[in-house]
Order: structure tokens, then sequence, then C-alpha cells
């Protein structure tokens, strides 16, 4: 597979606690050389990245992250709050608790009313895959689906594990068809961004493979 290619189905990511302007200008400085699907950053520099990159880069950041189980009111400020910003896409992380508790309709209500919330921006929907059983996983696919986000996504990163091939195969086989599949977290190498975007994956949340890529093209890209 081209690496241009890969490259444009990355969310190329810093979420980092100890971010600082210096490092997410990098990011999107390398995002647009690049040509990243987006940079994926702190909600705290959405807008000066935004004024940044203005409309040459998609701008994303998180919500109720890394760990979920913040009210579904502050999740829905906390986009809100994003979009005036200028965010493009909104990453949100479930309450994995009441995926637990089998609370399927709240999980269900939270995230419809996220995804109102982004007022037709794009919304990804973080499940954290490594914390679930397979019939939580498949459970969670059928949510999303009906909830009218856009895509499902495996990891925060921040959690006990990241992406597996088993998990984005599963996803894959276990959406609608109006929803697609973010791989994250520990994609470390080219064969791991290929490898996920053959088993139907459409964007990989990583921050390796623009490093990676650097590193091979010291004269430029």
């Amino acid at each position: 597979m081209d690496v241009k290619e890969i490259l444009a189905h990355c969310d190329h990511t810093l979420l980092k606690q100890e971010s600082t302007w210096a490092q997410i200008k990098e990011v999107c400085d390398d995002g647009l050389k690049f040509g990243c699907a987006s940079v994926c950053i702190p909600a705290s520099y959405v807008k000066q990245a935004n004024d940044y990159v203005g409309n040459d880069l998609k701008i994303c950041t998180v919500i109720g992250f890394p760990n979920g189980y913040s009210t579904t009111e502050i999740k829905v400020f906390e986009t809100e709050d994003a979009i005036r910003n200028g965010a493009d896409e909104i990453d949100m992380v479930i309450n994995i608790g009441w995926a637990k508790d089998g609370r399927w309709d709240d999980l269900l209500e939270e995230i419809k009313s996220v995804k109102a919330s982004c007022q037709g921006r794009i919304l990804k929907v973080i499940v954290e895959a490594c914390l679930l059983t397979q019939e939580e996983k498949v459970k969670l696919c059928q949510i999303v689906t009906q909830s009218g986000a856009e895509y499902i996504k495996t990891s925060t990163g921040f959690s006990t594990g990241g992406a597996t091939r088993e998990d984005v195969a599963l996803f894959k086989a276990n959406v609608g068809p109006d929803v697609k599949v973010k791989a994250a977290g520990g994609i470390r190498t080219l064969q791991d961004a290929e490898d996920f975007l053959n088993l139907g994956a459409d964007r990989l949340g990583t921050s390796a493979i623009v490093k990676l890529v650097k590193g091979q093209t010291p004269q430029g890209y």
C-alpha cells in the first residue's frame, strides 16, 4: 500500500497531558505536509490550532477523555465548546461502566445527545475494546450503528491495550453499512497501519506513523 494512501487515513495524534503549543503546532505542520486526514489534539488547543491551519486541515478533539465516566451533560457541553472553537471532528469515550451494567439504552441516548451537539460534524465513538467482552463489543457495534455516529473507535490509547487486528475485523463485521471503523492505540509500524486498513479500518489514530515517515524522508516528502 502506498505510504501517501496510509497517511491520508491517519488522524495524526498528540494527546499527552504535557503537550505544549510548540508540539501541537509541529503536529499541525506535519498533518499539513503529509496529507493526514486530521490532527487529533486536546480541546484546549482546538481554537489556536484552528486559527493556525484555517481550512487546510481537519481538527479533531476528544470528549470525556480518557475515562468516559463524566456525565452526559458534561460531554455535551465539551462537544458544544469544541465545535464553537472550530473542531471538525469529535472522538467521544463511552461510559464503559454503563456497558458493563448493560445500560444499553442510556449509552445509546448519550451517544445520540453528543451526536446532536456535533451539528453535522463527524463523531467517532471510542469503546475501549480492551476492557470489553466479545459480547459487549458486538452489542456496542449495534448501539453505535443505531446512534447515527459515523465511526466506532477501538481505543483511547490510555488504557490496558490498543487496537488489535481481531477487534478491527470484529467491528467491521458487526457495524452497519454506514459506520466506519477507526483503529487507535499501538499502531507503530507501516505494516500495522496497512494491516488495519486491509482489515476494514477507515481511520488510524496514531502518533507514530508520521514520525516514522519523517525519519524515512529526511530530504522532504
